[in-house]
């Protein structure tokens, strides 16, 4: 399984006027688009962070995810959440030739645990021998910045802050307690071993 990121978060996207002011930049400084490269690499660094703590995917992007088989006949529970979209599904045979699957014999099934492609019918489109099937779909809580949970952006935020403030003595730092306070609640919780 491979999961492939087909867009990033355009650079618009950012908070850095928020995380300048979170900073308390002094005089100059968090009017200065000086430090915005900076500040942008640690922002995307913080959501990458939490991200992986989470399994979920902040801001709206769209992937590519290809499989090899289906996990059950009937459904495959997509590798991140929240998903806002299932934007195709294509069969690829061992010689490479594609097949796009009809969106009307699949459907999303949206749940803030594990989203879903549910078959309409009985099973799933049946993926060619020694191929795959690509799910492109679109994850994420919205494309602003406004879109986050409150807890998530104030974590972001929190811990761009701290790679930007110990930028010289971060290398194999855990995240600091408060930043895991407050993503506790998001991490996904996992019943009767992941089956």
């Amino acid at each position: 399984m491979i999961l492939t990121e087909l867009t990033s978060v355009p650079s618009g996207s950012l908070p850095l006027a928020l995380l300048k002011d979170h900073l308390r930049l002094g005089t100059g400084f968090s009017s200065s688009a000086e430090q915005d490269d900076l500040l942008e690499a640690y922002l995307r660094a913080a959501i990458s962070a939490v991200e992986g703590r989470t399994g979920l995917v902040l801001l709206e992007k769209s992937y590519n995810w290809a499989l090899t088989g289906w996990r059950h006949y009937d459904r495959q529970v997509l590798p991140v959440r929240p998903v806002q979209s299932v934007d195709a599904v294509t069969l690829v045979d061992r010689a490479g030739a594609e097949a796009v699957v009809p969106p009307e014999t699949y459907h999303l099934e949206r749940d803030s645990q594990s989203p879903a492609l549910v078959a309409v019918g009985l099973a799933l489109a049946v993926i060619p021998e020694t191929g795959s099937a690509e799910i492109t779909f679109t994850a994420g809580y919205g494309p602003l910045w406004s879109d986050l949970p409150p807890d998530l952006a104030r974590a972001v935020l929190m811990l761009a802050a701290e790679f930007y403030e110990h930028r010289a003595s971060r290398e194999g730092a855990s995240l600091p307690p408060a930043i895991l306070s407050l993503l506790e609640r998001f991490r996904k919780v996992r019943l009767l071993g992941g089956v």
